[in-house]
């Protein structure tokens, strides 16, 4: 059961959802729907954060811009996710390199930086109200796998990532669970109040020139001459370029576009206020991910509430049904908050492209195309509408950078059957490692003291080297690899588990995560041996417009 608060903005959560962002949005005006007809320069089709950001920057430019939402601005994902503002790409950064190289991996990369950058420099320059920007990402891993943890540390520096690699101990300081080990915190991410930030991003937008139409869903384009054709239930545009910003929404307009996605409808809970016993358990303000599934991902809202998100499906559910599961994710991690209350959930539905990787780019003359950003999307989708923008206003080109992630068919409903049961065995898969972690963690301080019971009393010889005490312990970093992270491992506490700890996680309907699309690096790239790592990692609940 949801707790009864006085708080809560009935009007805005039949728009919005039960969620702690409709609950303290700020105010913003109700945009008219369009009963005229119109000429104008562009046209953008979607009212999420990448059709925002499109309107917003040609306008800048001085031209003629006209925005048309079916609903209310930001209905959909861009204003119910977690608000996680993040580098890189849902796709992961090996499979990159291996489809385009390294070179323009790094190219890719920094155009997603970009796109951080932008979020971040518009909330600081428009002086956004509510949304509250907090620094920092924390990548944690349940699994004490330090090789790994050091490869994936070199590659994300080798694209220029900002980032810091940091041991156990110093992850188990700020989120007092003995869950995790190693992590990777991302200095330059943020976690926002999305729906505040494209509210601001609409004001933004209109002060610059930008038209926007609410309640006015386009029925039909034309796209064929040079100026094309937009047909709404009250009037008629004319317009040189028509911007599709969009995903799972544009189905009746686009139905190819929305055939090359999975959807995915993600679960999101606040708790009621925790006082200092949260504040005592998470001591990190930015948002934490401790899965490479669909599951806990979380951060602390309104000082003393914990906001979660996870358990993805590819239909659309009641949220409350997950309420249990979610706070069962909770209670596994934290023991010490106990059976927390929620006071908010509610569910936002995306989508997400078999590559993992925004469609960004021409599909015709005039046409465009800024979608699939399901799983990265806070920063694609301000990456992907400046690079629309430029492309229609200046010829800029870099938006080519994209094609090699063409409109790939999902499957239909056998995709995501077939993605669904990847995911049930990557989730089983996850938690016997998680379990496998933590029983050579115990065994390897059972030893210890073991071992200390049975050795004689020390000797107290002087001279006697403490090489070999030094060389006990398991979790070093060897030199180089602490060059690339700037830190070494030092040894661990002795954990302290309890009944959750040992529990497998419970597995109800995960998401589908659909397997990228690989290919060779071209024989120009730069040619070398990877490991798999977890680095740019997809995070499911993340906005699209």
């Amino acid at each position: 059961m949801l707790n009864p608060t006085p708080h809560r903005n009935a009007a805005a959560s039949e728009i919005y959802g039960d969620s702690w962002y409709a609950a303290t949005m700020v105010d913003a005006p109700r945009r008219p729907a369009l009963y005229s007809d119109l000429d104008v320069d562009v046209c953008v089709i979607g009212g999420g954060l990448a059709g925002l950001t499109t309107a917003r920057e040609v306008a800048r430019k001085g031209w003629s811009v006209v925005l048309l939402e079916a609903n209310r601005l930001a209905a959909k994902a861009s204003g119910r996710n977690t608000g996680f503002v993040l580098p890189g790409f849902g796709a992961d950064a090996d499979k990159l390199i291996a489809r385009v190289g390294f070179e323009r991996t790094k190219d890719l990369w920094t155009l997603a930086q970009a796109g951080l950058d932008y979020v971040r420099d518009t909330i600081r320059g428009d002086h956004a109200p509510g949304v509250d920007p907090q620094d920092g990402w924390l990548y944690v891993s349940k699994r004490d796998d330090s090789d790994e943890f050091v490869k994936d540390v070199a590659l994300l520096g080798e694209l220029g990532c900002d980032i810091e690699g940091w041991p156990t101990e110093r992850v188990r300081e700020v989120l007092r669970s003995e869950r995790y080990f190693y992590a990777i915190n991302y200095v330059r991410a943020l976690a926002i109040h999305p729906l505040n930030y494209a509210l601001a991003l609409a004001a933004a937008a209109e002060r610059d020139g930008a038209r926007i139409f609410e309640n006015t869903p386009a029925l039909s384009i034309d796209p064929s001459g040079v100026r094309k054709r937009i047909v709404t239930p009250s009037a008629r545009l004319r317009a040189n370029h028509v911007v599709l910003c969009g995903n799972i929404g544009l189905k009746s307009l686009m139905p190819r576009l929305t055939a090359t996605m999975v959807p995915l409808t993600t679960y999101v809970i606040t708790t009621a206020p925790l006082g200092d016993r949260l504040t005592e358990a998470v001591r990190y303000r930015g948002g934490v991910t401790d899965t490479d599934a669909a599951d806990n991902h979380y951060r602390i809202v309104g000082g003393d509430r914990l906001m979660l998100s996870g358990r993805a499906t590819t239909w659309a559910r009641n949220p409350r049904r997950y309420l249990r599961a979610l706070k069962a994710d909770i209670k596994r991690t934290y023991p010490q908050l106990g059976d927390v209350e929620i006071d908010y959930a509610w569910a936002g539905s995306l989508g997400i492209t078999v590559h993992r990787m925004p469609q960004i780019g021409e599909v015709g003359p005039g046409v465009w195309l800024a979608s699939g950003f399901g799983g990265h999307g806070l920063n694609t989708t301000a990456m992907g509408g400046n690079l629309i923008a430029r492309a229609i206003v200046d010829g800029d080109q870099t938006w080519r950078q994209f094609t090699p992630f063409e409109l790939v068919w999902a499957g239909g409903v056998i995709g995501r059957a077939a993605g669904q049961i990847r995911v049930w065995v990557k989730r089983l898969r996850a938690a016997v490692d998680e379990r496998r972690a933590k029983a050579r963690e115990l065994a390897h301080w059972q030893a210890r003291l073991n071992a200390a019971e049975a050795a004689p009393p020390p000797q107290s010889s002087p001279g006697v080297s403490d090489r070999h005490a030094a060389a006990s312990v398991p979790d070093r970093i060897d030199g180089d690899a602490a060059t690339s992270s700037e830190t070494l491992l030092p040894e661990k506490a002795p954990p302290e588990t309890t009944a959750s700890e040992s529990a497998l996680p419970e597995t109800v309907d995960p998401a589908p995560e659909p397997g990228s699309i690989e290919g060779a690096a071209p024989g120009g790239g730069r040619r070398r041996k990877r490991t798999r790592t977890s680095a740019g990692r997809a995070v499911e609940h993340d906005a699209e417009a």
